[in-house]
């Protein structure tokens, strides 16, 4: 058994987040020591570490309450779990695609400015005027 300091070394998860994840049923409520002190077993530590994996990946909450789910089931199809992934991946290629449009912009006013005073700083001047802007980076 673990208490919740040990869950949280081991999983690299910290101790409010785990009682966060509790609350949102995505870690099963622990047992009770006499003293009152959580106390996790294997298979919640496992479960914590999947839950870890998954956010790190940038699931959301909604998405790895259903792959626990399908997680439970293993003689099933994983077509949904394959769906949820490629949804995640879809996401973050449109978060890459925007942080590439911001990486451009910010490039560009940072090397246009030739100004000697605050007062003629392009940077300044740039991010008062979104016309100035490139393209629609937001």
């Amino acid at each position: 058994m673990f208490s919740i300091g040990d869950l949280s070394r081991r999983t690299g998860v910290k101790v409010p987040t785990i009682r966060y994840y509790e609350q949102m049923g995505l870690v099963a409520a622990p047992e009770r020591s006499d003293g009152n002190q959580r106390r996790y077993g294997r298979q919640e530590l496992e479960r914590l570490a999947f839950v870890r994996h998954a956010r790190d990946l940038g699931f959301g909450v909604d998405d790895i309450r259903a792959l626990i789910e399908l997680s439970g089931h293993p003689d099933q199809p994983c077509g949904h779990a394959d769906s949820i992934a490629a949804e995640q991946l879809a996401s973050v290629r449109e978060k890459i695609a925007r942080l590439k449009r911001l990486e451009t912009e910010l490039e560009r006013i940072a090397t246009c400015c030739d100004g000697k005073t605050v007062g003629d700083c392009y940077v300044i001047r740039a991010l008062s005027d979104h016309a100035l802007c490139a393209d629609d980076h937001a």
